[in-house]
């Protein structure tokens, strides 16, 4: 299956990224390449770094950029990684850096990878292919408390204790190894007239695929890094899709451009910790109603700027 090249804000962050036609760029979640192609096309003299850890997007990125030769450099890999990897192409300052967070649709739409609740697969959800661990591995190992933190935490759903105990029950019988076993399992442990909104699996699959992926600490371990990198002026651009991610980002935007923490009595800062840059959105940019219209997963996006310090 062919990746989609549909990409969400893909307009807003091309803008937000103010693009040097001789810069360096970075897109951490590589993905189709709808992103990496825009900045791509910008570019003169300077050059473009496509991360992803998943091999699918790597080959038909790969394929897609072909057209830009050498201004292009993909590497398969976590953007968790992404100091060290660029390090190890010589590369130590960015102009700028995209993260589109989340699912790619090519990694939804294709039922095998085990993501969706909408195609019956096997329990997987690895982004990275080469990993072990398997979202089948976490329903069928973890421990009812250890389930139960997991779907409370990276789902939010109210009903994470009693979905955790339908699971133990269940898995005691025999294994759950796919999706719809799974949905089965998760529909019993719900009331059925709160089963209204949505579909009843939405929540814990996302909280399984986050703790399969380990997508929040990738986020929460990377973004210092990749603010260290950016050079004066370079502006680091990050598409969430769900409050979890959104919150760290904001919280950790905010921190670098006010990292003071002394007391706000003192007259003075005392601590020496300066700003690193400044947070260029206020409030997160939104899909219009024109994208909205024509990609109802854009619906939970949400971008955000953080642009680094002048010199």
């Amino acid at each position: 299956m062919e990746l989609s090249h549909y990409s969400v804000l893909l307009k807003e962050t091309i803008e937000q990224l103010h693009i040097k036609p001789d810069g360096i760029y970075v897109d951490g979640t590589l993905g189709g390449g709808g992103h990496a192609w825009q900045v791509c096309s910008r570019l003169e003299d300077g050059h473009f770094y496509g991360i992803d850890q998943d091999d699918a997007a790597i080959h038909s990125a790969g394929e897609r950029l072909a057209s830009f030769g050498e201004k292009v450099t993909i590497l398969h890999d976590n953007y968790c990684n992404m100091r060290a990897a660029l390090a190890a192409c010589g590369v130590g300052q960015v102009d700028g850096i995209v993260l589109d967070l989340g699912v790619s649709s090519y990694q939804f739409d294709n039922g095998e990878r085990g993501f969706s609740y909408r195609f019956d697969a096997r329990l997987d959800m690895r982004m990275d292919r080469r990993q072990a661990l398997t979202a089948a591995d976490i329903v069928n190992g973890y421990t009812q408390e250890e389930l139960f933190r997991v779907i409370r935490d990276y789902g939010e759903d109210p009903f994470a204790q009693n979905i955790a105990r339908h699971i133990v029950r269940a898995r005691q019988e025999q294994p759950i190894e796919t999706t719809f076993q799974l949905n089965e399992v998760i529909k019993a442990a719900i009331p059925a007239k709160m089963r209204q909104n949505g579909h009843p699996s939405r929540q814990t699959f996302q909280a399984l695929r986050i703790e399969c992926n380990g997508e929040l600490d990738a986020l929460k371990n990377s973004l210092d890094d990749m603010i260290g990198l950016l050079q004066p002026g370079g502006r680091l651009c990050i598409i969430t899709f769900h409050s979890l991610e959104d919150r760290l980002v904001k919280n950790v935007f905010r921190e670098n451009e006010n990292p003071c923490t002394c007391p706000k009595t003192f007259p003075v800062c005392v601590c020496g910790r300066k700003p690193k840059g400044r947070v260029v959105t206020r409030k997160p940019v939104l899909p219009g109603e024109k994208e909205l219209a024509e990609n109802s997963r854009s619906r939970s996006a949400k971008l955000r700027v953080f642009e680094k310090a002048g010199t």
